[in-house]
C-alpha cells in the first residue's frame, strides 16, 4: 500500500502540527517535532489510523492534552478519505462535514496565554498573517526558525555582553572545552591499526588458531594530554574583557586541569578559585584574589616571574596562552627577552588580543611588536564566535605529532 503522505514535506508537516497544537494549548516539547520527522521517515503511515498514533505518541505526553489533540487532528485531516481511529477519541459522535476547503477553526489560547504558558521563549510560534486575510483569522503558518541563545550573541563583542549573556557564555565554554590537545608519547598500545606489529599479542592470539597468526595485532603510540597555561591581563585597558576571559580560563581549568594566572602589576594564580562548582562564586572569589586588578601593566615582569616559579614546569612542552592588548609599562626589550625564553620552553604560544579586531589595526605598539615574533598564533578573541578559534588553536596542536 502506498504511503499516506507520499510527496509531503515531513518537516513542514511536523512544524505545522506543532504550531497548531501549541495554539490550542497542548504542551509540545522542543524535540517532539524532530521525533515526529524521524518516526515518519522510519515508518511512513499507510492509513490515517497509523498517522494518528504516530503523531500522538511523538507530540503528546500528557493525558489532559488528548482532547485538544483530537480536536486539532480532526480539524487538519477532516477532509481525508479515511476516518480517524474511533477508539482513540474522547468524544462520541461524528464530526460535521466541512463546508469548504478551509481549515476548521480550533479553540486557541487567549492573547494573555500567548506569552509563554511554561514554554521556552525560543519555542513559541512567532508567525503572523501578512496577507489580505484578517489577523483574527486562524491561519495555518510556520513558526520562525530562531537561532539558539549562543548563536544569537555570536557576533556580539565581549565588552558589550550583559551579566546574563556572560553567564551563558561561561556555560557554553564549559560544554565545548572538553576536547584537549594531545601529543604522541613513547608508550605503545594494541589497536586495530598501527605501523608496528605487536609480536607478543599476535603470538598469544595465534594459540586459538593452531599457532597460525591469522589475526595480526598492531601497536600505535599512546597520546598524552598537553599541559596548558593561561596568562590573562586584568589591567585597566583590559577591564571590559576580563570577566569573559575569566570564564574561558575557568572552563579550561575545570575541563583538564589547566593552570590559570592573571596579572596587572603582579602575578596571581587563580586555578583553585576558578575550579569552584558555582560559576558566580568562582568568578567572585577569583576577583577577590587580585588586589591590583584594573591598575597598571607589567607583562614582562610577571612573565619572568611565571617562568621562575614552580609552575614553570607546565609551560615546558605545553601550550602558553597570553591574553593581553599589548600595552606594557616594562621596556619592550624586557618583554622580548621573556617571550623568547617562553617560546623556547613552550610547545606553542598563543596570543589573544581583542584590540586587533578593530579595522586598520597594526601591532605597532612597542611591547606588542616585540612579542609578536615569538607567537605561533595571534587571535582577536573579541566575540563569542571568535572564542571557538581559540579552542581550535589549542586542539590543532595535536596534529604536530
Amino acid at each position: 500500500m502506498a504511503p499516506l503522505l507520499a510527496g509531503v514535506d515531513r518537516a513542514v508537516l511536523a512544524a505545522t502540527l506543532t504550531h497548531r497544537l501549541r495554539a490550542a494549548g497542548v504542551s509540545v516539547g522542543m524535540t517532539s517535532s524532530v521525533a515526529l520527522v524521524d518516526a515518519l521517515e522510519a515508518a511512513p503511515p499507510a492509513r490515517l489510523r497509523a498517522l494518528y498514533w504516530t503523531v500522538r505518541v511523538t507530540l503528546v505526553d500528557r493525558e489532559q492534552d488528548l482532547a485538544a489533540f483530537d480536536e486539532v487532528f480532526r480539524a487538519v485531516f477532516e477532509d481525508a478519505l479515511l476516518p480517524v481511529d474511533p477508539h482513540a477519541r474522547r468524544r462520541t459522535g461524528e464530526a460535521a462535514p466541512p463546508s469548504d476547503d478551509a481549515f476548521t477553526s480550533v479553540r486557541g489560547r487567549s492573547e494573555d496565554d500567548e506569552s509563554g504558558d511554561g514554554l521556552p521563549w525560543h519555542t513559541l510560534p512567532r508567525h503572523r498573517a501578512t496577507d489580505d486575510r484578517g489577523a483574527d483569522e486562524d491561519v495555518l503558518g510556520l513558526p520562525e526558525r530562531l537561532a539558539s541563545a549562543v548563536a544569537r550573541i555570536a557576533d556580539t563583542p565581549l565588552d558589550e555582553l550583559d551579566e546574563a549573556e556572560v553567564a551563558l557564555l561561561g556555560r557554553w565554554l564549559e560544554e565545548h572545552a572538553q576536547v584537549w590537545p594531545t601529543r604522541r608519547s613513547r608508550r605503545q598500545r594494541v589497536a586495530r591499526t598501527g605501523q608496528r606489529v605487536a609480536l607478543r599479542e599476535t603470538l598469544a592470539a595465534s594459540r586459538r588458531t593452531g599457532w597460525e597468526p591469522v589475526e595480526i595485532r598492531r601497536n600505535r603510540p599512546v597520546r598524552r594530554p598537553l599541559p596548558v597555561t593561561l596568562l590573562c591581563d586584568v589591567s585597566e585597558s583590559m577591564q571590559a574583557f576580563s570577566v569573559a576571559y575569566l570564564h574561558l580560563m575557568r572552563a579550561l581549568a575545570r575541563g583538564r586541569d589547566a593552570e590559570t594566572f592573571v596579572f596587572s602589576t603582579s602575578l596571581t594564580r587563580l586555578t583553585p578559585s576558578l575550579r569552584l562548582a558555582s560559576p558566580a562564586a568562582a568568578i567572585a572569589h577569583a576577583e577577590e584574589q587580585v588586589p591590583d586588578r584594573y591598575g597598571g601593566t607589567h607583562l614582562a615582569t610577571c612573565l619572568r616571574e611565571l617562568l621562575r616559579s614552580r609552575h614553570a614546569g607546565g609551560v615546558r612542552g605545553g601550550i602558553l596562552v597570553i591574553a593581553s592588548d599589548g600595552w606594557d609599562s616594562d621596556p619592550p626589550e624586557a618583554l622580548a627577552a621573556a617571550m623568547a625564553r617562553a617560546a623556547r620552553r613552550a610547545r606553542r604560544v598563543v596570543w589573544l588580543n581583542p584590540r586587533s579586531a578593530q579595522p586598520g589595526y597594526q601591532p605597532l605598539v612597542g611591547p606588542m611588536a616585540a612579542a609578536l615574533p615569538y607567537c605561533d598564533a595571534f587571535l582577536a578573541a573579541d566575540t563569542v564566535g571568535s572564542l571557538t578559534e581559540v579552542l581550535d588553536a589549542l586542539v590543532g596542536v595535536s596534529s604536530r605529532g
